[in-house]
């Protein structure tokens, strides 16, 4: 048992052959921009998995901003999204122009899709879909909507790389998929991302606009004898050095969801009577998911113990964080409430959402110790 502990919320991903790649990258007198052996091995990797193009981005952030990009949306256009969600699943459309609808998240953190559909107008052009925490909404039921309504579907997967619903992977219901590789997720290089294109249609211009409006991708593919400026764009492409770090952890990315699936069925093993004497709600994972634990949450039912929580396990060493405040509270989010929202469980999990420890590396012992001073924490509440 550990005694004076020091457990942060999260610690990046490090497996050991991340450094043998890195210096492989540097030593091989090649690129480090983008579009090296590197990234196309990623590249490859993750087509492989899901089935689609996927092209490595310098953010989730990137990916989501391209995505947008490829809609061309304009001003009057609008986009729904979740309002218990990260600013980055609404900032990339309004770089572009549109207005987000805020419409509520359902129990378990994701899109409600009563409201989503009921939001739909005819200014309408994407759900922005936000899988949280390596969950989802019923995806075939919100895909079937939005090919319905002739509305846009791009998935905010950030959190969701290696989780499915109905047997499929997370990223690939929509026109796009969105993956992170921050510090923070499952697979990390740092700050990275990746656009996963379902619609093969748009994958050329995709390529376009990632490198800053030109045909370089095609230049580097033999295809063109120079690039030349095409289109609008940005630099959106990885380096050499970021993608050699990631590829380390995508060869292995089933043994680390492995990892983290064990720590949060302990958790949910051991803690279900605590939460329940708390009169707590431990964050479940919906029916028809196969998640890759990417977070566990405990949600209060008051503020005031949550924070009272939180303050307990910091000075038992522990980190656990709320997480989202609500975007339509926020001092920005505000100016686009329509005024008939309701988002109750939007505010009940921005309100009561706390999050604990789980990254590849926890140790059991680390493990144990947090369970008892929650139990601890619980049995002084009784």
């Amino acid at each position: 048992m550990i005694e004076t502990p020091d457990i942060p919320f999260s610690r990046p991903c490090f497996l050991g052959p991340e450094l043998d790649y890195v210096r492989q990258a540097v030593e091989s007198g090649g690129t480090l921009a983008g579009g090296g052996l590197f990234n196309k091995t990623c590249e490859r990797i993750l087509g492989e998995r899901l089935g689609s193009p996927a092209l490595l981005t310098t953010s989730g952030t990137h990916a989501l901003e391209l995505a947008a990009m490829l809609l061309d949306l304009k001003d009057g256009d609008e986009i729904i999204a979740p309002s218990f969600t990260f600013v980055s699943s609404v900032n990339a459309f309004l770089l572009r122009g549109a207005r987000p609808r805020f419409v509520d998240n359902d129990r378990f953190g994701n899109i409600d899709l009563d409201q989503v559909e009921a939001a739909i107008t005819p200014k309408t052009r994407a759900v922005a879909v936000v899988h949280y925490a390596g969950n989802s909404c019923d995806m075939e039921r919100l895909a079937k909507i939005c090919r319905a309504r002739g509305v846009a579907l791009v998935e905010d997967a950030a959190q969701s790389l290696g989780a499915r619903y109905s047997g499929k992977p997370l990223g690939t219901f929509g026109a796009f998929g969105c993956v992170s590789f921050h510090d923070t997720k499952n697979l990390t290089c740092g700050e990275g991302g990746a656009l996963i294109v379902n619609d093969r249609d748009k994958l050329a211009r995709a390529e376009i606009l990632r490198e800053k409006g030109t045909n370089r991708s095609q230049f580097l593919q033999g295809l063109v004898d120079k690039y030349t400026w095409i289109d609008v764009g940005s630099s959106y492409v990885l380096s050499e050095l970021n993608a050699a770090y990631l590829l380390a952890q995508l060869e292995r990315i089933d043994a680390i969801t492995e990892a983290r699936g064990k720590i949060w069925k302990r958790y949910r093993e051991e803690l279900a009577a605590s939460a329940r004497g708390l009169g707590a709600e431990l964050l479940d994972t919906p029916p028809g998911c196969t998640p890759n634990y990417h977070a566990f949450g405990i949600v209060f039912a008051s503020p005031g113990v949550r924070a009272k929580f939180i303050a307990h396990m910091k000075s038992r060493g522990v980190t656990t964080p709320f997480h989202y405040v609500a975007l339509h509270t926020s001092p920005y989010g505000k100016k686009f409430l329509m005024g008939k929202e309701s988002l109750a469980n939007c505010m009940r999990l921005s309100d009561g959402l706390v999050r604990l420890p789980i990254f590849h590396g926890l140790g059991d012992d680390e493990q144990t110790y947090i369970i008892k001073e929650i139990r601890n924490f619980a049995d002084k509440r009784a």
